[in-house]
């Protein structure tokens, strides 16, 4: 009787084994990323904005052409950045519209990977927004919101939204994404720190809220440019978010960008001649060590390609590689670096 116990306990045991590695198998390869695209405009006025500097006849001189260039090194550096595997999900920021993103990804080469555009227009002064791009031969959009950033009783802030979208995967694993672009330091570090701690708290929220209200502890991918470092009391304190060394039994969200080291370049942007983490990957407990769908280790990278950087004959070394300095025209990339992870 025990041999007989014996047998069919072993039997189970090999055929859970052999789901399990089935189940594996047939899960794709997900690259998620997400870059600052650096003031990413069409050309053309927009009557319903006092901000027009990036048209023809505004400040910066912005035609066609240079759009179509900046259009083309946008959409060659996601190719580059793809490996050969087309990213199952990127989120922008600094995307004027739904139109600019839709000539990146629809118009180029990019169009033959079946992407589709989120995109809500939001309140910023400047009329720049956030977007998430994802490929529908590997996700399955269940449904997405535009997250207002709110004051103190309830004042509105102008700045970017937070862009929430749920899926499912090709196995049935659902994924919920957040992408942000929290208020700049523009007028000081320290002046601006509330502004943060506010867009830090609104997405907490949701976070918590998902934690509640799922059955099972569910699978959050953020990203964004945080205008914070890891290290900030924004991303830190106020919205959880730990690194992999600190990570405790009772935390949620952990912080795949925190060690230099492991992401193989020192930062996502530089500042005169100092190198800082403000684009990040932030992914909850559940993603961060799951049989299921999860994030594979040590994939966390920044992407630095040469053909992104310049000479800094300023601060010495290197910098990026822009489409503008000031007023000045350059031609480039962006004043950011993309980041990504990959899931499995």
């Amino acid at each position: 009787m025990k041999r007989i116990f014996l047998i069919l306990f072993l039997s189970v045991i090999l055929h859970l084994f052999a789901i399990d590695k089935v189940y594996s198998q047939n899960r794709d390869n997900l690259r998620v990323a997400f870059w600052n695209l650096e003031n990413f405009f069409d050309p053309f006025v927009d009557s319903t904005r006092s901000y027009n500097e990036y048209t023809e006849d505004g400040v910066q001189h912005w035609t066609m052409s240079r759009f179509y260039k900046k259009r083309n090194n946008l959409y060659k550096t996601i190719l580059s950045l793809s490996e050969g595997n087309p990213l199952a999900i990127i989120g922008l920021c600094e995307v004027e519209n739904t139109f600019v993103t839709t000539m990146l990804f629809h118009e180029t080469p990019l169009k033959k990977h079946n992407y589709k555009v989120i995109h809500y227009e939001g309140d910023d002064r400047r009329g720049i927004d956030v977007a998430l791009v994802y490929s529908i031969d590997k996700l399955q959009l269940i449904n997405s919101e535009a997250i207002k950033i709110r004051g103190p009783n309830n004042r509105s802030i102008k700045t970017r939204d937070i862009l929430y979208a749920k899926f499912y995967d090709r196995v049935g694993d659902t994924l919920h994404c957040f992408v942000n672009h929290w208020p700049s330091r523009y007028g000081g570090e320290k002046e601006t720190i509330y502004l943060r701690e506010i867009a830090a708290r609104h997405l907490k929220s949701k976070v918590d809220s998902l934690v509640v209200n799922c059955d099972d502890f569910p699978k959050i991918i953020i990203m964004g440019d945080f205008n914070d470092t890891p290290f900030d009391n924004s991303i830190l304190y106020v919205l959880g978010a730990k690194s992999p060394d600190e990570f405790k039994k009772d935390d949620t969200l952990v912080n795949l960008f925190t060690d230099v080291k492991k992401l193989c370049f020192e930062g996502t942007l530089k500042h005169q001649y100092r190198w800082q983490i403000f684009d990040q990957i932030i992914i909850s407990k559940s993603l961060y060590d799951s049989k299921s769908l999860h994030y594979v280790k040590k994939s966390a990278r920044i992407f630095h390609k040469e053909f992104l950087f310049i000479e800094d004959a300023t601060y010495g070394g290197k910098k990026l590689f822009r489409t503008y300095v000031g007023p000045k025209y350059q031609g480039g990339f962006s004043d950011h670096l993309p980041v990504y992870i990959d899931l499995k």
